[in-house]
This record gives C-alpha cells, sequence and structure tokens, in this order.
C-alpha cells in the first residue's frame, strides 16, 4: 500500500510544498466544511440510484455528513502516510460495498473541488488552489483503485460462478436419475414384510442420505435457476416465528426475536423462509454448545432491516471475502450452499445481505428488503 501511495503522489505531483500550503489554507477553509458537505450530500441525493445505494448502505446519510467532515479535517491536515491511503481506501470500499456508482462518486468529488476552491480565490492564491487540485486528485485515485480492484475480484468471482453453474446444471440433473433409481428400490425394500429389523434400519438410514443428496442437487440448482418469483405478502412475524420452532437448536442455546409486530414485505415466501432459516441455523452451529442468537429489526425509508447475530467465535478473515460465494463454508462439515442461497434469494428480490463482526463476539448478518407497501 506505502508503494502504491508513493506511486500516485509521484503521478499527480503532490509534494512536501502542497502539504505545507494545505496546513496553512486550513483556517481559510475550515468554516465553509458544514455547508460544502451538505451541498455534496444534496448533489448526489438528487439521483434515484445514488440515494438509492446510500440509503441501503451500512451508514444513514446523517453519519456519512459527519464522516465526510473528518475526510476534510484530514484532507487539509494530513499526515499524507500510508495510514492516510488506507482510510481512503475504506472510503472507496464502502462506495463498493453499498454499489454507489463509479461516475456518481467521481461527480460527486468534482462537487467537492469546486466548493472548496471557491473559498481560495485571487491570483496570490494560485499555489494554493493547485495544492488542493492536487491532493483531491490522490484522494480520487485512491477511490478509483480500490474500484478496479473490486471490479477484478468480481470478474474472476463471476468466471468461476459460470463454471460452477455450468457444472451443477449437468450433474445435478444427471445424478437425478441414479437417486431415483435407489429411492424406487428402497420403496420395494421396505415394502417387503419379511425384512430383518437390523437390514430395515439400514435401509432407513439409506433412504436417509438419499433424502440429502436430493435436498444438496436442489440447492445446488437453486444457485442457478432464475424462476419468475411467487411473491405475496409476507408478515415477517410470523415468518421468524415459523423458523425459530424448525430450528434445531441446543437447550442451552438461546435464540431472541424481535419483540412486537414487524413490517410485511412484498416476496416469495419459500425463498424468504429459506433465507431466515439458513441463517439462524448458522447462528445456532456458530453459538454451540453454549451462547445466544439475537435476531434484530428495525424499518427505514420502506425498507425493513433485520439482523441474525450470534456469540460464536466470528467469521475466520481468510475466507470473509469470499463467504456468500458457492463451495465456501465456516463450518467443519459445511458444504458452503447456505449464505450463497441467501445472497441469490435476497438479491433476486431486491434486497442486499451483508456481514461484519457483531456486538456479542461473533458474526453479524443483515438483511434489507423493501416493505410492502
Amino acid at each position: 500500500m506505502e508503494a502504491l501511495f508513493d506511486e500516485l503522489k509521484r503521478y499527480v505531483g503532490f509534494t512536501e510544498a502542497d502539504e505545507r500550503r494545505l496546513r496553512a489554507v486550513k483556517p481559510l477553509v475550515e468554516p465553509a466544511f458544514v455547508a460544502t458537505v451538505e451541498e455534496f450530500y444534496a448533489r448526489i441525493l438528487e439521483h434515484t440510484e445514488a440515494r438509492a445505494a446510500l440509503e441501503r448502505g451500512e451508514r444513514r446519510v446523517g453519519q456519512l455528513k459527519i464522516t465526510m467532515q473528518q475526510w476534510l479535517h484530514e484532507l487539509f491536515d494530513g499526515p499524507w502516510d500510508a495510514r492516510y491511503v488506507e482510510r481512503r481506501a475504506r472510503i472507496g470500499t464502502v462506495h463498493v460495498r453499498i454499489n454507489l456508482p463509479q461516475h456518481y462518486m467521481v461527480t460527486a468529488m468534482n462537487v467537492m473541488r469546486r466548493a472548496l476552491v471557491e473559498h481560495l480565490p485571487g491570483p496570490e492564491r494560485l499555489d494554493d488552489r493547485a495544492a488542493l487540485h492536487r491532493v483531491l486528485d490522490l484522494d480520487l485515485a485512491i477511490m478509483l483503485h480500490t474500484y478496479r480492484l473490486d471490479l477484478e475480484a468480481r470478474q474472476a468471482r463471476d468466471e468461476r460462478l459460470a463454471t460452477f453453474g455450468q457444472l451443477v446444471g449437468s450433474i445435478g440433473h444427471e445424478l437425478r436419475n441414479p437417486l431415483g433409481v435407489i429411492e424406487t428400490s428402497l420403496y420395494v425394500l421396505k415394502g417387503r414384510g419379511d425384512a430383518d429389523p437390523k437390514v430395515v434400519r439400514h435401509l432407513d438410514r439409506i433412504g436417509a442420505q438419499v433424502a440429502l443428496a436430493n435436498d444438496i442437487i436442489t440447492q445446488l440448482l437453486d444457485l442457478i435457476r432464475d424462476r419468475p418469483l411467487a411473491k405475496q405478502r409476507v408478515a415477517l412475524t410470523a415468518l421468524l416465528a415459523d423458523v425459530a420452532g424448525a430450528v434445531r437448536r441446543p437447550e442451552a442455546v438461546t435464540l431472541e426475536l424481535p419483540a412486537g409486530p414487524l413490517p410485511e414485505v412484498m416476496g416469495d415466501p419459500t425463498q424468504l423462509r429459506q433465507v431466515f432459516m439458513n441463517l439462524i441455523d448458522n447462528a445456532v452451529q456458530a453459538a454451540s454448545p453454549v451462547g445466544r442468537v439475537v435476531v434484530t429489526a428495525s424499518s427505514n425509508a420502506g425498507l425493513a432491516e433485520l439482523s441474525v447475530e450470534d456469540s460464536g467465535p466470528g467469521i475466520d478473515p481468510s475466507i470473509a471475502g469470499r463467504l456468500f460465494e458457492p463451495l465456501v463454508s465456516t463450518r467443519t462439515n459445511g458444504i458452503g450452499l447456505g449464505l450463497a442461497l441467501v445472497k441469490r434469494f435476497i438479491e433476486r428480490h431486491g434486497g442486499t445481505v451483508e456481514t461484519r463482526p457483531g456486538s456479542l463476539g461473533g458474526a453479524r448478518f443483515t438483511i434489507r428488503i423493501e416493505e410492502a407497501p
């Protein structure tokens, strides 16, 4: 990261003289920070797509305004070192995570540029304005680098998923036939009244494993199918109660659901039930043998936000970036389809899912989906 930053500074021509100029002119520009931030976000929120990206992100606009003011202070104060570029890169990462289109980010930076330059008028401030332009070019380059890295990662992920889809589509259907033969044979053998009890037990075990194999194939095929959603009004209160009653958990693992009535959403009840079944079951597994799973809910600007949090060990950093990809699992015996299905189903509903460390010490998964009108 430090080598990249040095390269970017050389590219835009940012020098120690620019650093001194920025610190010197900060008192002239600082009184306008609040108004500049207000104009910055007012311009962004004029665009429906950008507004939706911000409002569905991990922070609300009010919090982002505070962050932007801190960003402005650092812009003029520095220090412009490796930690500076790391902080700037995190801003770009947030933009990527909330799917803020890149052209909106570039346009918004130009709005910020014009607003700040206006406070350094006159020919005597020419070098100061040039220093400001260079540091803003530096910030923009860092954020665009973050977008480029994300694009490369997405392209690699899309290639893997395309190959995965082709394999699933062919192998999944081919496996249905031998499994169907096994199921038919089991039915015939179990129908015989003279079977030994030990044989019957083994037949039952075979049947259970065949059912498990069929379920895995169904989940794999669900990842690549694009069938129309059977949307209807779904009451989240009843849905969560149903899922809580169906999830198996040790007595020493408590499951806490949100109190009070929850909003309704428009969606496919089968898919939404599977989403919360997967999330809560994963949380229970993570919190076992003794722990807590807490489901919380809130409503904001027409969006229902539900979080599932556990007191488990958290997510292994080595797979955190690939957590929602097929065949990636945090569980020893997991096959890595549950979270991939969660992401697939929620995105088909026009919603988002993200994860971050929770307040209980484990992981926290948050889903945002539009409420029913």
